[in-house]
């Protein structure tokens, strides 16, 4: 576990970040449950042409993630404004798309970067029928992701150990109040 922990009193929000097979739902979803936060998927908010795209195997270029990012932005930014965070699952796997989220988002925003080896990530994905993120663009993922600066308000968490591990690793690391139901 290593990363800069939020300063920001107005931090907008927590984006549970990685490659394809990393637990980004899964971790998001008990992390947003704990906290008492709405969870979002980001792959939810994907246009259809992306989907189709991905689906056939075929990377997304930048200008593809574009009008996606500003979706996801939109959707933290539109929560903190609203007095209520949300924890996304997204990819957010290079700086400048991050840094598109932040400057969607209205502020900062906390990523906590899920990340494990290839071939435990390789068998998750290939366990996860009907998903439309083929097996076949993990390594274009992995060749595309870029770690968190020292400057981003960030978390890397190795996805080895059990998603309620991690979930407890982030929660103490963010220091949030969390749901006591």
């Amino acid at each position: 576990m290593t990363g800069t922990r939020p300063t920001s009193p107005e931090l907008r929000g927590i984006v549970v970040m990685g490659v394809a097979g990393c637990g980004k739902s899964t971790v998001g979803s008990l992390l947003a449950a704990r906290l008492g936060l709405r969870f979002v998927d980001a792959d939810d908010l994907h246009p259809p042409a992306n989907v189709a795209k991905m689906s056939a195997g075929t990377p997304l270029t930048d200008d593809d993630r574009r009008p996606w990012l500003a979706r996801v932005g939109d959707t933290l930014g539109t929560g903190a404004d609203a007095g209520a965070r949300v924890v996304v699952a997204c990819s957010a796997l290079r700086r400048s798309y991050r840094d598109a989220l932040r400057d969607r988002a209205g502020g900062d925003v906390a990523f906590v970067h899920l990340d494990g080896e290839r071939d435990l990530l390789a068998r998750r994905i290939a366990a996860r029928p009907g998903h439309f993120m083929p097996p076949a663009l993990l390594d274009s993922q992995l060749a595309t992701l870029e770690s968190l600066g020292r400057d981003e308000t960030g978390l890397l968490v190795d996805v080895g150990p059990p998603p309620d591990r991690a979930v407890d690793l982030v929660t103490s690391w963010l220091a949030l109040p969390t749901d006591p139901a």
